[in-house]
C-alpha cells in the first residue's frame, strides 16, 4: 500500500526546497564542522566531533524523511470536490457559537497543518468536524476540553 499523502503544489514546492537546501549547503556544511572538530586531535575525547556526527545523523534523518513524504505525495485536484461543501483546500469562515468569535481556516492534511496560520488539518477533531458541511450549517466539534459548535458561514 502506497498511502498517499495529499499536499497542495505550493506545499510540495516548499518541501521541494527545503530538501535541496539540506542536499546541499547543509551536507556541505555539516562536512565543514566535521573536519574542523577533526582537525582538534583525538577523536575518542572530542565532544566537538561527537556533536557533529549526531547533528549530522539528524540531517540525514530528515532529507530521508523529506523524500519519502515527497515520493508518496499526490497534488489535490480540486475539480472532483463540490463547491458548496467543504473539503481538503476548502477556505471557511466560522463562527464559534461558544465564544461568538469568527475565524477564517483553510483545510489541509496533517503535514501541512499549522493553526497559527489558519491551517487545520482534515483529521483534527475540529478539522472532520467541518469536512462536509455546507454554508449555513452547525457542526459540533469533540475536543479535549467539551464540544464546541461552529456555524459554517462561507466557503471558498
Amino acid at each position: 500500500m502506497a498511502n498517499f499523502v495529499y499536499l497542495s503544489k505550493e506545499r510540495i514546492r516548499e518541501l521541494e526546497k527545503e530538501l535541496t537546501e539540506m542536499k546541499t549547503a547543509g551536507r556541505k556544511s555539516m562536512a565543514q564542522r566535521i573536519a574542523e572538530a577533526r582537525s582538534h586531535g583525538d577523536l575518542s575525547e572530542n565532544a566537538e566531533y561527537d556533536a557533529a556526527k549526531e547533528e549530522q545523523g539528524l540531517l540525514e534523518l530528515r532529507i530521508s524523511k523529506l523524500e519519502n513524504l515527497l515520493s508518496r505525495a499526490q497534488v489535490i485536484d480540486l475539480s472532483i470536490y463540490p463547491k458548496d461543501q467543504v473539503h481538503i483546500l476548502s477556505t471557511i469562515t466560522v463562527k464559534n457559537l461558544n465564544t461568538k468569535k469568527i475565524y477564517k481556516y483553510t483545510m489541509v492534511s496533517p503535514e501541512e497543518a499549522n493553526l497559527e496560520h489558519g491551517k487545520i488539518a482534515t483529521s483534527s477533531p475540529v478539522g472532520s468536524a467541518f469536512m462536509g458541511a455546507k454554508a449555513g450549517q452547525v457542526v459540533e466539534a469533540k475536543v479535549p476540553a467539551g464540544v464546541i459548535k461552529f456555524e459554517i458561514l462561507t466557503i471558498e
